[in-house]
């Protein structure tokens, strides 16, 4: 792990359907310094990766071919672990009211907006 990576000692979940995506979004958070858990492509993985593990925060597509992501968000909240929403969608048509706050990100994510909001992250862990 990169000492001097502004991200480093974070263990992070990264929940991405699309391979190539969740590579690139792991890769970017190692570059950072996270320790990244998964990728996993579904909530079932995802949980299936996390048991027994802490967190300090996770990234979660909310479209996982055709599944939301929400339950998994709700698992999250139980833990008080902090998690950022990526979607191509219009907020307000398909988020659940208890999300409807939650930060997001628009895919395309942009590296340096992923790591700002990673970073909060480590503040919530303060």
């Amino acid at each position: 792990m990169n000492k001097s990576a502004p991200l480093s000692g974070l263990r992070i979940l990264v929940v991405e359907d699309a391979f190539l995506v969740a590579l690139d979004l792991s890769d970017e958070l190692t570059d950072a310094g996270c320790d990244v858990v998964g990728p996993a492509p579904s909530v079932e993985q995802a949980l299936e990766q996390i048991d027994g593990i802490e967190l300090d925060g996770a990234v979660l597509d909310v479209n996982l071919q055709g599944e939301r992501s929400f339950p998994l968000a709700e698992h999250l909240a139980t833990r008080d672990v902090p998690f950022v929403f990526l979607t191509g969608y219009d907020s307000a048509t398909i988020f659940p009211d208890q999300f409807r706050d939650s930060p997001r990100l628009s895919k395309p994510v942009d590296t340096r907006v992923l790591i700002e909001a990673v970073a909060r992250f480590g503040e919530h862990k303060a």
